[in-house]
């Protein structure tokens, strides 16, 4: 699995014209899955999503500057937007259309994309979903500008992708 990580200051999704889900302060989560990702992968992300210092530490009276990366989605308050994204496994190595052979059926994406959405929530991170499937729009205000990609792969250690 794969995500794309956003901080955002405000992000939603609109599904044919209606808003689907909203989320202030947090994380845009774009979420890929691989054809040989499992339940695993998306546990590793979700804890890695809660756990990741993205945030800024609240200024104290022994320094006057916030440290720019010390708290997490979770340590804020904030929430998690989590947009399925199978376009993130696209090969472009050859010719100019993107293969999406890597990419997960749908029928096995769906229950990972859902599995890492429940472990945000049941490690206490507030967490609003797109539409899994749907045409959607996502619009996001990104804040820094701070993205990160994480690969549940690298998480792992080394593996073969035979």
């Amino acid at each position: 699995m794969k995500i794309v990580l956003q901080r955002v200051a405000e992000a939603h999704v609109v599904v044919d014209g209606c808003e689907v889900a909203r989320i202030g302060t947090g994380l845009l989560a774009l979420v890929g899955v691989e054809r040989a990702d499992g339940l695993g992968d998306a546990e590793r992300l979700a804890q890695k999503t809660a756990t990741l210092r993205l945030f800024a530490s609240e200024p104290d009276a022994s320094d006057e500057d916030p440290r720019p990366f010390d708290r997490s989605v979770r340590e804020i308050g904030g929430a998690v937007l989590v947009v399925s994204q199978f376009t993130l496994h696209g090969e472009v190595r050859r010719g100019n259309r993107p293969s999406w052979s890597r990419a997960a059926a749908a029928s096995d994406a769906e229950p990972l994309v859902e599995a890492f959405a429940a472990r945000l929530r049941d490690a206490g991170v507030e967490t609003a979903e797109g539409r899994f499937g749907a045409d959607m729009q996502v619009v996001l205000v990104n804040d820094g500008p701070v993205t990160l990609v994480v690969d549940s792969h690298d998480l792992a250690g080394p593996r073969s992708r035979g």
